[in-house]
């Protein structure tokens, strides 16, 4: 089995998520911090406009732009919902709970968004999509609460299995066990984390998350303001815990004390036997760079990346779909027959576009522009293959065969903004001028720089970080010239080299790891 690790660095600003599977980077996450909005968030919504013609209506839920909710999401048990919110509201004394509710009739399949809201009411809607460029996010009235093994849908009572659970006698064991313990008017959704799962474990779980949606209305007031947040999703942190921690994790390596205790606490909940794979970082290198992120994000993020054997993917997106071309490049050259080399360089893209698609959360339409084959055999090995390498997507997805053009579409779905990053910089040295300072009198610099520091703060241990050619110089020889500083101004510098630092760049750092300000 490969072996995943997942490594968080915490910033000022946003928090950093990659996940690793065999050292490789599959899965990069930013998330800033105090950020609204998530897929899963359930907000108290008040409808602004109702639009006949797109059978929809956009509802103010806190965010810049209007939410779009299509009569589709509503839900079949939309007036059950509406119905029991209300009552919450105007009761005296304690809420009916769910299961002893009566519900309301479905509503029509094929009605009319004008038929069932009115501008001005407040409505229980769930993200389903972040908002993404121009447009707000995307809403549901379907309730969905998850869990790490089953998903509750209030006001429902289906039951229903995870299609990724293979075994029909563990499904049966699954579906006949959950409609044993749960209570009336709730769906749920068991989920391919429950596989294998005892009858204690599931029934803890499913009251959890039937406290925790019952519990929101019990909370409620006449005077209540809307729009605001009435249920809100996990942090991105918890969330990919909660969906991949029953897959093997070797370590979770985080940089923030406070964090490192928050995640302890909630893995002690979910899997306590995995509590000690959370690992507190406090090397000197940032987190990334001493995992090897930083390296293959600025490797894999580009136009162009390299796969194998000279072999190389072109990646373009545009605003309707995005578009993968695969190249053999110099391997072309080798061996001896076309159709062999062809296969040989497709099967090998699989793998990376796969992680491409997840690494950098493609959604909506792609297509793949593979090297011509001739063979109808090859042609299927290949699809075979790619279906293979999008196995590990969580995300919805579905792969066509290749056409006779040789090209391969997927759809997937997107729930949140594409993942950009880039990789082509704006010289920091010179500021787009093409011009730098000579590096012969950085040196001087730093020297002036430290003389400053001395005088600001009284002290004789210091770090100087920079990048790795200046600290290579400053550290060479056998009287280098960071000793002579030393001997100079009897102290004791150690200079570490930061490979995500720019030629001439370079800070100061007390014993502590606090930085120092020389301006």
């Amino acid at each position: 089995m490969e072996s995943r690790d997942l490594i968080i660095d915490v910033g000022d600003e946003e928090i950093s998520l990659a996940l690793l599977e065999d050292k490789q980077l599959v899965e990069l996450h930013k998330e800033k911090r105090n950020v609204k909005f998530n897929v899963g968030d359930i907000y108290l919504g008040k409808v602004k406009k109702i639009m006949p013609g797109l059978n929809a209506a956009f509802v103010d839920v806190g965010y810049e732009k209007d939410a779009f909710l299509h009569y589709f999401d509503l839900g079949p048990q939309f007036r059950t919902l509406h119905k029991y919110y209300n009552q919450a509201v105007q009761r005296k004394g304690k809420i009916v709970p769910v299961h002893k509710f009566t519900p309301e009739p479905d509503i029509d399949k094929d009605g009319k968004i004008n038929q069932v809201l009115s501008a001005g009411q407040t409505v229980i809607v769930q993200i389903t999509k972040e908002p993404i460029s121009t447009k707000g996010p995307r809403l549901a009235s379907e309730i969905s609460i998850a869990g790490r093994n089953l998903v509750l849908i209030p006001f429902s009572n289906k039951v229903s299995v995870s299609t990724k659970i293979e075994n029909s006698d563990e499904k049966n064991r699954l579906k006949t066990l959950v409609q044993s313990i749960k209570p009336q008017n709730y769906g749920v959704i068991v989920r391919t984390a429950a596989e294998g799962k005892k009858v204690a474990v599931l029934d803890a779980e499913l009251r959890e998350l039937v406290k925790k949606w019952e519990s929101a209305f019990a909370s409620i007031r006449r005077d209540i303001k809307t729009p605001r947040l009435f249920i809100g999703e996990m942090s991105r942190i918890t969330t990919i815990l909660r969906d991949l921690l029953n897959v093997s994790f070797n370590s979770i390596q985080v940089n923030d004390e406070a964090l490192l205790n928050e995640i302890k606490r909630y893995i002690s909940e979910i899997a306590p036997e995995k509590e000690n794979i959370v690992k507190l970082y406090k090397g000197n290198l940032p987190i990334f760079d001493h995992f090897g992120v930083t390296k293959q994000i600025k490797a894999l993020f580009g136009r162009t990346v390299s796969f194998w054997h000279g072999a190389y993917l072109i990646i373009e997106h545009t605003e309707a779909l995005h578009v993968i071309d695969v190249n053999s490049g110099n391997r072309a050259r080798t061996g001896t027959d076309q159709e062999t080399n062809s296969l040989e360089v497709n099967l090998a893209a699989t793998k990376e576009i796969a992680r491409q698609i997840r690494l950098r959360d493609m959604g909506g339409i792609i297509v793949i522009d593979f090297i011509d084959m001739q063979s109808a055999e090859n042609k299927q090995l290949l699809y075979e293959k790619m279906k293979e390498a999008m196995q590990n997507d969580r995300s919805k997805h579905n792969i066509l065969p290749l056409t006779k053009f040789g090209i391969m579409q997927i759809t997937r779905q997107r729930v949140r903004p594409e993942i950009t990053v880039v990789t082509n910089e704006k010289c920091p040295a010179c500021r787009g001028t093409g011009e730098i300072k000579s590096p012969l009198l950085l040196i001087d610099e730093i020297e002036t720089s430290l003389t400053l520091v001395l005088e600001k703060i009284k002290t004789k241990k210091l770090i100087l970080k920079v990048h790795p050619f200046i600290e290579a110089y400053l550290n060479k020889g056998l009287i280098s010239t960071r000793m002579k500083w030393n001997l100079r101004y009897k102290i004791c510098l150690k200079v570490i080299a930061i490979p995500s630092y720019h030629l001439l760049e370079y800070h100061f750092f007390d014993r502590y790891e606090n930085e120092i300000d020389v301006t």
